[in-house]
């Protein structure tokens, strides 16, 4: 294992941040992982278990035992992480900019293709080679006027040419849950297998660049605009870049963090980056859906709220999620299923103002159009 710190630009006197990257495995053998942890820095389950990951990944590699080199950032986002006002930590809007962390990522796909489409041809690892190889000269080329783009910056530089990216994220108080390409389903299941997921959310666009899908996205993107146009160019889905959601914010503990870094092992075992045999596949806990059918229920009206059912319950059309109870009014409005599907979140405080969400459910029929994940 090596450390590199990569310093963040400097927006006021004698201040500076870093990002801290550790690495694992030989550089160009094998496969290219990469992990970050909280890059909504009031998300901290993933940095527990990317800390664990750091102790198992050093004892695999002084083994021998790893095909592939590891990145880990156990800490993605030192900006958020030191945003606080009386004591609330604020992690997951930069409070300079406005700007949501997991947001506006760069995104080039257009470029890249105006720059190759004449060099693309039948052979699918020359033309992963091809846009790697330019996908890193125009990230290192990016011009950042801000601290906040200085760390989107570094982060992609660390991710954008891996195999395998891996976002660890929470929820407010959920289930395990994944999202991640439609066209990578088959490349997630094993890891929505291995790590138990309750819901695995597909999207070919769910709206401003979050991380994973700059990462992922371009490359069927690329795909899409080589069909179009024609051309006899075979591009793989060369990054599975996918966002793990480690259940609810207060799921912070070491004997989880363990559970789910045996999980993520488990999974890169699988797909060949570590040695010896992975374990069997666990049964699916429940198919892949659409994120555009993820029906998130709102408060209709002010009050406290009680939940009926918690996250990772099935729910049929019509069953009781919540119960909003104006305490002034006497007014007691009961929030129900409108579709059947999962329930693989809820929100973390008990009192909703009027039209906030309380509940997502993930079903198989997509509804919605525009962007799909909240702000």
């Amino acid at each position: 294992m090596h450390r590199i710190d990569h310093p963040l630009l400097s927006t006021s006197l004698n201040t500076q941040r870093q990002i801290s990257s550790f690495h694992f495995g030989q550089a160009g053998c094998g496969e290219k992982v990469y992990i970050q942890a909280s890059l909504h820095a009031d998300e901290l389950p993933g940095m527990m278990t990317a800390w664990q990951l750091k102790q198992k990944l050093a004892d695999l590699e002084s083994a021998g035992q790893l095909r592939g080199e590891v990145v880990l950032v156990p800490v993605a986002n030192p900006i958020g992480l030191d945003q606080n006002q009386n004591g609330v930590a604020l992690g997951r809007f930069d409070l300079a900019s406005g700007q949501n962390f997991n947001r506006h990522y760069p995104a080039f796909a257009a470029e890249l293709f105006a720059c190759l489409r004449t060099q693309l041809g039948a052979d699918a690892a020359a033309n992963t080679a091809l846009i790697r190889e330019q996908l890193r000269a125009r990230v290192a080329a990016l011009h950042v006027d801000s601290e906040l783009a200085s760390q989107r910056k570094t982060l992609m530089a660390l991710a954008c040419d891996a195999d395998v990216v891996l976002d660890l994220h929470c929820d407010c108080r959920a289930a395990l849950h994944l999202y991640t390409g439609t066209a990578l389903w088959p490349q997630c299941e094993p890891l929505a297998r291995y790590t138990g997921a309750a819901a695995t959310l597909l999207a070919e666009e769910s709206g401003d660049n979050p991380f994973d899908e700059a990462c992922s996205q371009l490359w069927w993107q690329l795909r899409d605009m080589a069909a179009a146009a024609g051309l006899d160019a075979n591009i793989a889905m060369a990054c599975f870049s996918v966002t793990v959601e480690l259940r609810g914010q207060d799921d912070v503990s070491l004997p989880q963090a363990a559970a789910d870094a045996d999980a993520i092992i488990a999974f890169l075992q699988h797909r060949g980056i570590i040695a010896g045999e992975a374990p069997a596949l666990p049964a699916l806990c429940h198919p892949a859906t659409p994120l555009a059918g993820s029906d998130s229920l709102l408060a209709p009206h002010a009050g406290v709220v009680h939940y009926h059912l918690q996250p990772g319950a099935m729910v049929a059309a019509g069953d009781a999620i919540a119960d909003v109870i104006d305490p002034i009014n006497d007014r007691v409005t009961t929030v129900r299923a409108r579709h059947p599907g999962m329930l693989y979140a809820i929100e973390r405080r008990h009192y909703a103002i009027t039209g906030l969400w309380l509940a997502k459910v993930a079903t198989t029929e997509p509804f919605k159009t525009g962007k799909l994940l909240s702000a």
